[in-house]
């Protein structure tokens, strides 16, 4: 058995616990090596020891040259089809279904018999694109996995919690890195890996399906694609825009048109390596078009693509702070508030809470400047700065400032 199994998944597994046996599809989501596939054999096994037989278990890797023939839709369903459990429940897993063309017509297939629980994993978001998303609206929850929070990742390392911060923003948040005897060599070995996996095979995996899309520019240049994810891993927590990126390229003596750009950006977006956060006006409470920001899933993948040479620390706290928001279930929006803007506006069932992220808040300068934007906001949610350092750490005037690292343990 791999290492890789000992990494458990609890909340993510939780989760597939609660949906077992409604009527709907289970669709994992996430950067290939997060954890999909070890959280489907946990689960797995889980059903075996609450009383489900093996052969009411069904389970396909798709990256496994054994399957290569199911990769043919109507095979692929005939071999599930002769398989189903008369009067029982079956229980069936297709891991990496992005690789089969037309799935969505098998699950939707599937979804339709009785007795059929379906789960589904994915390394790209454009498989909930187009047809899937046609078919099945309205049939199916997505569980989105990201890599380690950083909680998990110090259960896992029993590393004290200041070593510990510093490690997982060195070497990130994918769980086999976490069990590894991680020299740097082998740190860069395995990330290089997971790079290039992601930016050609997924990224072709992508194409393959959006040939039946009207629209077929291709991701053909993957030196461009790898030029576009350094330059988005070096301009984190900075507003972008596709016609910046596109300028960037102009003055490097790369001539190529905004919407290639556009293309590019999405296939990274979609691969799991980029999320997207957008502007957010705080006083009309809406969302605004220009210059979203992007953070990167894993800072231990950012280290590998940039230059040893870059350092900066406040952002890199605040893409730790984005990510664990999103484990948390807000909806994360960068807010603006006149001419100033707010690091974070999470939202959760209506209510928001507002966040600035710093490394220090020691020297008044910065203590002031942090302070601001939340001062002049007016309503009554709540306002939280997060903080490397301890010294500054209470409430001034209803605005909580908590050391980072500590908020990272909590449970809210």
């Amino acid at each position: 058995m791999e290492v890789i199994t000992l990494v458990k998944r609890k909340e993510y597994l939780h989760r597939l616990i609660q949906w077992k046996d409604e009527q709907l599809i289970k669709v994992v989501t996430g950067i290939r090596r997060c954890g999909k596939s070890t959280m489907l054999m946990q689960y797995q096994e889980w059903l075996k020891a609450n009383n489900i037989s093996d052969e009411q278990i069904i389970s396909i890797n798709f990256e496994d040259l054994e399957y290569e023939e199911l990769q043919d839709y109507q095979k692929l369903y005939d071999y599930l089809k002769h398989r189903l459990c008369k009067g029982k429940m079956t229980y069936i897993f297709l891991d990496e279904i992005q690789k089969v063309p037309s799935f969505e017509k098998v699950v939707d297939s599937l979804y339709i018999k009785a007795d059929v629980d379906i789960y589904i994993t994915g390394s790209n978001a454009y498989m909930l694109s187009g047809d899937l998303t046609t078919l099945l609206t309205g049939r199916y929850v997505e569980i989105k996995m990201l890599p380690l929070s950083f909680k998990e990742f110090l259960e896992i390392c029993k590393m004290d919690q200041e070593r510990g911060l510093t490690e997982y923003m060195r070497v990130g948040g994918l769980p086999y890195i976490a069990t590894m005897d991680c020299t740097q060599e082998k740190l860069e070995t395995y990330l290089e890996g997971i790079y290039n996996t992601v930016i050609v095979k997924d990224i072709e995996d992508r194409q393959a399906r959006k040939e039946k899309s009207p629209e077929k520019r291709k991701i053909s240049d993957i030196f461009l694609l790898k030029t576009i994810a350094k330059y988005l891993s070096g301009v984190i927590g900075n507003p972008i825009s596709v016609r910046s990126i596109t300028d960037y390229l102009s003055s490097n003596g790369r001539k190529i048109s905004p919407n290639t750009v556009s293309d590019y950006v999405e296939a990274l977006t979609e691969s799991f390596i980029f999320y997207s956060a957008e502007r957010f006006d705080i006083v009309g409470k809406q969302l605004l078009k220009a210059n979203r920001k992007l953070y990167i899933v894993d800072l231990g993948l950012r280290n590998f693509i940039l230059p040893r040479s870059q350092y900066d620390l406040g952002f890199s706290l605040e893409n730790i702070v984005y990510f664990e928001l999103l484990r948390r279930g807000y909806r994360v929006m960068i807010g603006k508030l006149g001419n100033t803007e707010v690091d974070f506006v999470a939202e959760k069932q209506g209510a928001y809470t507002y966040f600035q992220v710093t490394a220090d808040m020691t020297a008044k300068e910065t203590f002031d400047r942090e302070l601001k934007p939340l001062t002049n906001i007016r309503d009554n949610y709540k306002k939280i700065i997060l903080t490397g350092d301890r010294l500054t750490i209470g409430n001034y005037n209803g605005i909580q400032i908590k050391n980072l690292s500590d908020w990272l343990l909590d449970k809210e």
